[in-house]
């Protein structure tokens, strides 16, 4: 590294990253002789730094702690990473603080432009949404995956999915959308010929190639991944009437578990002007969750199949029977 400014400044973001750097290893990230790098670290003391020197077999450099604040240099990936933390806090919060605004406002000015071109596109390329931010992501890959979103570049993915198994796949990366406290990618995977959605969570690498791909002529990647949701292959499809308004069956079956329209039952059935009929249709892997939202929608609900929820309804319905009749008596009689 030749640039002296350029060195010293990279050095103060080494000994900020770490408790101690001995002089062999930072000669040899800079490629510097050892007297080089102790003209730097005298550099930095000049400009007020405070650098301590440990001398010994163990020796190096490492920052003092507890005299000053000391400017802090991100990289890419660490301007992402407060980047997203701070703005999906924001969005959750029914009452955003002024010191998150600051200092997102802060950060930003402080950007070079390049940089603050990157994390526009990112946070462009990331379908925002309130209910993100339970599961943690590495923002290196967030930071690629945005990119790429926004490039159309083909990327070369190592995945690790929910059996633990790994697999390498080669992708056109649609869109990275947060949804019910995770991050996903939507792509299509070039092997398979087939959209898939893949946990961001679980990609334990991510390298982008120098080929790119044509953009979908598709809705929006949420809608997309919202859908894919609804239509998966699960063991179960369900489908059900209820007697009730959307808003009140949604707040119950949201729409990435429920696809629902107006029901053809309501012509079998009188009804009143004040509620309606909806054919809510799911699919499932398991059927054992639904009777306790049946009871929750607190409306007529008529099962049209499968026969085996009518089964689970019913035992549900035994076991709470059975809760209502039975009378605890706090003070038995002795005989």
């Amino acid at each position: 590294m030749a640039d002296t400014t350029a060195r010293t400044l990279r050095l103060l973001e080494l000994l900020q990253s770490s408790q101690l750097r001995t002089v062999a290893e930072l000669a040899d990230r800079f490629d510097v002789d050892d007297r080089t790098v102790r003209r730097d670290v005298a550099r930095l003391g000049a400009l007020g730094v405070p650098v301590e020197t440990l001398r010994g077999r163990y020796g190096g450099y490492r920052l003092a702690t507890g005299q000053r604040v000391l400017p802090i240099m991100f990289s890419s990936a660490e301007v992402v990473a407060v980047f997203l933390g701070l703005s999906r806090e924001q969005a959750a919060s029914s009452e955003p603080e002024i010191a998150a605004q600051t200092a997102l406002a802060k950060i930003k000015r402080a950007l070079p432009t390049a940089d603050a071109k990157r994390i526009d596109t990112v946070l462009e390329a990331i379908a925002p949404s309130p209910e993100s931010g339970g599961v943690s992501v590495d923002p290196g890959v967030m930071l690629s995956l945005a990119d790429a979103v926004d490039r159309r570049a083909v990327l070369d993915l190592r995945y690790l999915d929910s059996a633990g198994i790994a697999s390498r796949r080669t992708i056109h990366p649609y869109g990275v959308i947060a949804h019910s406290d995770k991050w996903y990618l939507l792509a299509l995977d070039t092997d398979q010929q087939e959209e898939r959605t893949f946990r961001v969570d679980r990609i334990r690498s991510v390298r982008s190639t120098s080929d790119t791909f044509a953009a979908p002529q598709k809705s929006d990647p949420k809608q997309r991944l919202v859908d894919r949701f609804v239509e998966a292959d699960y063991r179960w499809q369900i489908v059900l009437h209820i007697r009730s308004s959307e808003d009140q069956i949604r707040s119950h079956l949201p729409a990435s578990v429920a696809r629902l329209e107006r029901s053809q039952y309501a012509r079998q059935r009188p009804q009143d002007s004040a509620s309606a009929w909806h054919r809510a249709e799911i699919h499932a892997q398991s059927l054992d969750w639904l009777p306790a939202v049946i009871a929750a929608l607190g409306c007529e609900v008529v099962i049209e199949r499968p026969e085996e929820l009518r089964s689970e309804v019913s035992a549900a319905a035994r076991r709470l029977f059975a809760s209502a009749e039975f009378r605890f008596d706090v003070n038995p009689r002795s005989e």
